[in-house]
């Protein structure tokens, strides 16, 4: 089994809040994270994150600090051997080609990686956001209920079940549904 899979950040891989992650103190990952991500390695996955960081244009945190928090996420997977591929992110505050839903940053990760086509890409995030960009680019949206993923459920129900969107506990249960042994 191999292939791309893109992460949203905040919420999935991390805990996250209204008032923003602003340090990396603040940046704390979520339970299984690490286990989650090591076994999509193991399992030939290429691990991309795609991440709206509006706290940078708000200046609650500069570009140092976000880089702080990415790399307390790599030195986790490094002490198992792993590492994130790629990880990008949107800095803009208001809606532009890059900052979910909108599609740039998933068709940057497609062109990095060599891909013509999203199809069938997992993508895994909390937000309706992520969701209606993935479904915009072919990919395969699964909704995790860490974040504010439950609270996307409440609010997108209708569209989530039109759509057969599969909702799971975190990121190690859409490991799971993805067939990766755990």
């Amino acid at each position: 089994m191999s292939g791309l899979i893109i992460l949203d950040r905040d919420g999935v891989i991390n805990q996250d809040s209204d008032a923003y992650i602003k340090s990396a103190e603040e940046f704390v990952l979520l339970p299984n994270t690490v286990q989650a991500i090591v076994a999509l390695k193991r399992a030939g996955y290429t691990v991309a994150v795609a991440t709206n960081q509006s706290g940078l244009a708000r200046g609650l945190y500069d570009a140092n600090t976000l880089h702080l928090m990415h790399h307390k996420l790599q030195t986790a997977l490094a002490a198992q051997g792993q590492q994130i591929d790629w990880m990008m992110y949107s800095p803009h505050l208001h809606k532009t080609v890059c900052r979910k839903p909108n599609t740039g940053m998933y068709l940057s990760i497609a062109w990095r990686f060599g891909l013509s086509s999203l199809m069938n890409v997992p993508v895994v995030g909390d937000s309706w956001r992520d969701l209606e960009a993935a479904m915009a680019v072919g990919a395969r949206p699964i909704l995790v209920k860490t974040g504010k993923g439950l609270l996307t459920l409440s609010k997108h129900s209708a569209e989530i079940e039109q759509h057969q969107i599969p909702v799971v506990d975190d990121l190690l249960a859409a490991v799971r549904l993805l067939g990766v042994a755990v």
